[in-house]
């Protein structure tokens, strides 16, 4: 597997490993960001979605597919403005702002193995 595959597995991974959490206990997780528990359906709708991405990437490294791997780099890279403008309209609290620095984290990764690769 190349490096920039490797950067997409572990990142396909961490989205599985956070959508099952979401799915099974997601006022755990939420609690540790400072977000509100909740018992509607939403948070474990968006934990099935991220698992289902998780199997995306996870995929696609596996076969090496770069051009998805190059897409992922832009995607990831706007989450920070996402994010920013949910904590800036006070709809999230600034603590969501550290799920962003782990899509630019993968992000970069993935841009310099890429590079390597």
């Amino acid at each position: 597997m190349s490096a920039a595959g490797r950067s997409i597995q572990v990142f396909g991974i961490y989205l599985m490993l956070l959508g099952l959490v979401l799915l099974v206990a997601p006022n755990l997780l939420l609690a540790l960001f400072g977000i509100a528990p909740t018992g509607e359906v939403w948070i474990r709708i968006v934990g099935m979605l991220a698992g289902f991405l998780g199997l995306y990437y996870t995929q696609a490294a596996r076969v090496c597919d770069r051009a998805f791997f190059r897409t992922t780099v832009f995607v990831r890279l706007s989450v920070p403005g996402f994010f920013g403008a949910f904590v800036a309209l006070a709809m999230a609290p600034p603590a969501l702002m550290l799920f962003a620095l782990i899509d630019v984290a993968g992000a970069a990764w993935t841009a310099s193995a890429l590079r390597l690769d």
